[in-house]
């Protein structure tokens, strides 16, 4: 760290820039499909076809025997969603062996800013519930940030970030997951069956044998091994999208040749393909069965008197803002980081308000907190409301210095040799780095003008 200290919200690495640009487009993608299976699913649930959304969400299929005898509803919180969190596990091994949080000083900052901003908002929910008499169950609800769905709204209003908001963004969703994943493995496991568990995790260490010792790279050997795991995880006890997270975790991230910096690691080769997977399918179908809950005037009017409801609204779009802004500003404070020369404040202020997006494992939390069916849809809609809101108002913070990230992101982009390297990777000192008004200025002297060139 230099004597001045790292700045905060800083261009990452070219490699970074690559993956994170990979990553970023299909969770656009797959954020847009999202935005429309919730807005299909609160149609269906508010329409005279309610009662075929409630038949097909309870509809019961499987396998009886293996204690796989799910609702629909069920296979796609349990089942498909696994998907999502198997990809979150890849993300943030990468993250933590190879990628920006293995190292400390860069690591601080979404650190505590994701851990600032799961905090605040369960404090929040907490204090009203225990004002209002309410459940502390659902104190983990309003605590994870939606990447998908925030990338979703950013892609409808048309917004740039440039890309070290981008990655602070996704940093901090990564670390969101991982609390997440935390919290309903030890909090939200009421019953442990040992020898289910014993047997998933006799399934991992092979899995690790094959993928790490031996190599094996065969598909059709991972794909049964996955789902043995995954049942068994689920026989356990424990929530069964653990069981994507653990496997995840496995995945080797170092790149097969690390001389050359186009070689890819394995893990990076299996997020490639199923990424698309988990962005265009296992999240929205997700939230098809999921989001949809009743709007109507008195059922919005029980989801604000609810303390419950209420906890879970003011946690998103409030506790979320003031943990993640808080956090980041203690970090600039009592740090020797600072920000970056390119970002102020208010750049900093839309961003906390986009962690407010809590949709996907918000709704997951909700269904694991609550037995009563009244009290679980309250929250539901409470978790819609108080992402509307946060996405609103992240919207307005964001849009309003448009302009600004898209000059940013043309500054990164730029590439006037065509040499398939932007230029800002070539000279990346932002001292030695000529701006657009000195590319001028410099044609302007080879036209016979004098003007000498600008520094940034």
């Amino acid at each position: 760290m230099t004597p001045q200290g790292s700045p905060l919200f800083s261009r990452p690495s070219p490699r970074e820039r690559r993956l994170l640009t990979d990553a970023l487009r299909t969770e656009t993608v797959g954020g847009m499909v999202l935005l429309v299976a919730a807005v299909v699913a609160l149609l269906w649930a508010n329409t005279p076809l309610s009662g075929v959304y409630e038949a097909v969400r309870s509809f019961h299929f499987g396998i009886p025997q293996l204690g796989l005898d799910l609702s629909v509803e069920h296979w796609a919180s349990d089942g498909i969603l696994t998907i999502f969190f198997f990809v979150a596990g890849i993300e943030l091994k990468r993250e933590l062996t190879v990628g920006e949080l293995r190292k400390p000083a860069a690591a601080a900052l979404p650190m505590v800013a994701a851990v600032c901003g799961m905090a605040v908002p369960a404090l929040f929910y907490v204090a009203v519930n225990s004002a209002g008499g309410g459940q502390m169950d659902g104190w983990a609800v309003p605590m994870a940030t939606d990447i998908a769905f925030a990338l979703g709204v950013l892609a409808v209003i048309g917004t740039n970030l440039p890309s070290g908001i981008r990655a602070f963004l996704l940093t901090l969703a990564i670390v969101d997951d991982l609390g997440a994943i935390l919290v309903i493995a030890v909090f939200y496991t009421s019953t442990l069956n040992w020898v289910a568990f014993g047997g998933a995790v006799a399934g991992l260490v092979l899995f690790r044998i094959l993928h790490v010792n031996l190599r094996v790279r065969a598909w059709y050997v991972y794909v049964p091994l996955a789902l043995v795991i995954w049942g068994l995880t689920y026989n356990s006890g424990v929530h069964a999208t653990v069981a994507g997270v653990a496997m995840g975790l496995i995945l080797r991230v170092a790149p097969d040749n690390p001389d050359d910096p186009d070689s890819s690691s394995p893990a990076e080769r299996v997020e490639h393909r199923v990424r698309p997977l988990s962005a265009g399918f296992a999240v929205p179908v997700f939230a098809l069965f999921a989001a949809g809950v009743a709007v109507s005037g008195s059922a919005l009017a029980e989801t604000f008197r609810q303390p419950e409801a209420l906890g879970v609204m003011l946690g998103l779009f409030v506790g979320k803002f003031v943990g993640v802004f808080g956090g980041t500003y203690l970090a600039a404070r009592f740090t020797r980081a600072r920000l970056s020369s390119d970002l102020s404040w208010p750049d900093i202020a839309g961003v906390a308000m986009l962690a407010g997006i809590g949709f996907t494992v918000s709704l997951l939390v909700t269904e694991l907190a609550f037995t009563d069916a009244t009290v679980t849809e309250h929250t539901k809609a409470a978790v819609l409301i108080g992402s509307l809101v946060a996405a609103v108002l992240a919207c307005v913070l964001l849009k309003a210095r448009d302009a600004k990230y898209r000059a940013l992101c043309e500054e990164e982009t730029r590439d006037e040799d065509a040499d398939g390297v932007a230029d800002i990777d070539q000279d990346p000192d932002p001292v030695t780095r000529p701006t657009e008004a000195a590319r001028r200025s410099a044609a302007e002297r080879s036209g016979g003008g004098d003007a000498p060139p600008e520094r940034p």
